[in-house]
C-alpha cells in the first residue's frame, strides 16, 4: 500500500499533474447527457486535445451519422488510433481503428460505412452544435455540445406539409430557424388556398420566423477553433467558440440534401470560404438537385414556367406526362 502511494506521488511529480487533473482524467473523453425530453436532447463532452492529429484537410474532428441507430458521432484521431465517439448513445462502446503510417482517411471512411456511419453534420440530422477550446480541471480539452432537435423538427415538418397547426400550438421548446426555415419556405410557395396560408401563418408565429434570430460570427469562431487545434496553440480561446454546424466541402458536394445545400450556398460567407472550382461544383450540384426536385414535386404550371427558360427535354417529357394525367 505504501509502495503504491509512493509510486502515485512520483507520477504526479514527474508529470506536473495536479490532483484535480488526475480526477478529471476519469471525466474527460466521455459524453454526458445534460438534458433530455420529448423535444430536445442536450449532450456535452470534453475531449483531451493535446495529442489530436488531423483527419482530413487539417480538420481534427468530423461528424458521422448512423441512420439506423439514429446516432450522431464524432471522429477523432489520437496517437495511432481513430476513435468514433457516439454522442447520442454515450453508453455505446467507442469504435476504434488502429492507424498505420499508410492508413488514409478514405480507408477509415469505408470502415465506418461498414458500421453504418456516413459523413454528416449536426444540421443535416436536426441538431445544432457548439465547439470550443477549454481547460477542464487543468486539462486542455475540446468541448463539444450538441442539441438534438430532430424529434421537434419532425413535428413541425409534419404540421407544415399537412398545413395543420393544431399539433404544435402547445409546444414550448423553440426550434432554431436554421433547422426549419427552408422547409417552411418550400411549402409556403405551394400553399394554394386561404386556409393553408392561415395555418402556415400560425406555424410561422409559433416558430417566430418573422423575428430575426440574433446573428453571431459562427464561421469566424469555428475557423479560430480549427486553426488553434491545427497549430496546437497552448492558450485557450475564450469564450468557447460556436460553430455553424457546417460540414466539410466533401459532404456538401456528395451527400447534403437539396435544402441543406441551398441553405449553405445562401450564406454570403460561403463563396469566400471556397475555391472557384469548389464553389462551381456545389452550384452545379445545386442545379441538378433543384431540377430533380422540380421534376418530382413541381406542378404543371411551375414546370411550364421553368421550361420556357431552360428548354430541358426532361421538363418537356414531365409536362406531357402531367397533361396526359389531367386528361384522364
Amino acid at each position: 500500500m505504501i509502495q503504491k502511494a509512493l509510486l502515485l506521488s512520483l507520477l504526479l511529480l514527474l508529470n506536473s499533474c495536479s490532483l484535480d487533473s488526475l480526477i478529471a482524467l476519469g471525466e474527460v473523453d466521455k459524453v454526458q447527457v445534460v438534458k433530455k425530453n420529448s423535444s430536445l436532447a442536450h449532450y456535452r463532452a470534453y475531449f483531451t486535445r493535446t495529442q489530436l492529429k488531423p483527419i482530413k484537410n487539417n480538420q481534427k474532428y468530423l461528424y458521422f451519422y448512423n441512420k439506423e441507430k439514429k446516432d450522431l458521432a464524432v471522429l477523432l484521431h489520437r496517437y495511432n488510433h481513430y476513435i468514433l465517439y457516439s454522442l447520442y448513445h454515450p453508453e455505446m462502446p467507442h469504435i476504434t481503428f488502429k492507424a498505420e503510417k499508410n492508413t488514409r482517411y478514405s480507408h477509415i471512411k469505408k470502415m465506418l460505412k461498414k458500421h453504418g456511419y456516413v459523413l454528416s453534420s449536426p444540421h443535416a440530422v436536426g441538431a445544432t452544435s457548439k465547439v470550443g477550446l477549454r481547460k477542464y480541471k487543468g486539462i486542455k480539452t475540446l468541448l463539444i455540445e450538441i442539441k438534438d432537435y430532430s424529434a421537434l423538427q419532425e413535428k413541425y415538418q409534419k404540421a407544415i406539409r399537412s398545413y395543420d397547426a393544431s399539433s404544435i400550438l402547445k409546444i414550448k421548446t423553440r426550434l432554431p430557424h436554421v433547422l426549419i426555415d427552408n422547409y417552411f419556405k418550400t411549402y409556403q410557395k405551394k400553399a394554394s388556398t386561404e386556409q393553408e396560408e392561415e395555418q402556415l401563418n400560425l406555424i410561422a408565429e409559433k416558430l417566430h420566423l418573422h423575428t430575426p434570430e440574433s446573428k453571431s460570427s459562427d464561421t469566424e469562431e469555428e475557423d479560430k477553433v480549427q486553426e488553434a487545434l491545427a497549430k496546437e496553440v497552448p492558450e485557450e480561446i475564450a469564450p468557447p467558440s460556436t460553430m455553424p454546424d457546417a460540414a466539410p466541402f466533401e459532404y456538401y458536394a456528395q451527400e447534403a440534401s437539396f435544402h441543406e445545400l441551398e441553405n449553405y450556398l445562401s450564406n454570403p460567407k460561403t463563396k469566400d470560404s471556397l475555391t472557384f472550382n469548389q464553389y462551381t461544383k456545389l452550384t452545379k450540384r445545386y442545379t441538378a438537385l433543384k431540377d430533380e426536385k422540380m421534376l418530382k414535386d413541381g406542378s404543371l404550371e411551375e414546370l411550364i414556367s421553368s421550361y420556357k427558360t431552360n428548354k430541358n427535354p426532361k421538363y418537356k417529357q414531365r409536362i406531357l406526362e402531367l397533361m396526359k394525367e389531367a386528361q384522364q
